[in-house]
């Protein structure tokens, strides 16, 4: 059995798209907004992936600050998701912005960058994946 890092539940009982979603003990509802014919009850998936993204690196950024014994009264990020029909690429791109609750140094604010990339989840949206769908 390979090495699990995350796991997650939906389940949709009809209430057209929303959907509840279980993670170990965690209960959390993501729909549609109303203008695609949801309820709007919560998030949708690709913000639910933005707030992974964003909180991936706002806590890799504190466990750094943390273990450096900075003093920083907060950290903000901010992830936007455009799909690649929308990118000259025509890659998807995820724009990300940080900013934190005190004026920080070029030396640590070039450290602090390089950390926000060299979180889990940036450095796995970074790569390829692959994705293996079952029916039971």
């Amino acid at each position: 059995m390979p090495n699990i890092i995350a796991t997650a539940e939906a389940e949709n009982t009809g209430e057209v798209y929303t959907t509840k979603l279980l993670s170990n003990q965690h209960k959390l509802v993501a729909d549609e907004p109303i203008d695609l014919g949801g309820q709007d009850l919560g998030p949708n998936p690709g913000d639910y992936l933005c707030m992974a993204l964003a909180s991936c690196m706002v806590i890799t950024l504190r466990m750094y600050i943390t273990r450096k014994g900075w003093e920083l009264s907060w950290i903000k990020a901010k992830v936007n998701l455009v799909k690649s029909t929308n990118t000259a690429s025509g890659n998807n791109v995820f724009y990300c912005s940080v900013s934190f609750g005190e004026t920080l140094t070029a030396e640590q604010r070039g450290k602090l960058c390089k950390i926000a990339k060299a979180c889990p989840l940036h450095r796995l949206l970074s790569k390829p994946s692959d994705i293996i769908t079952l029916l039971d």
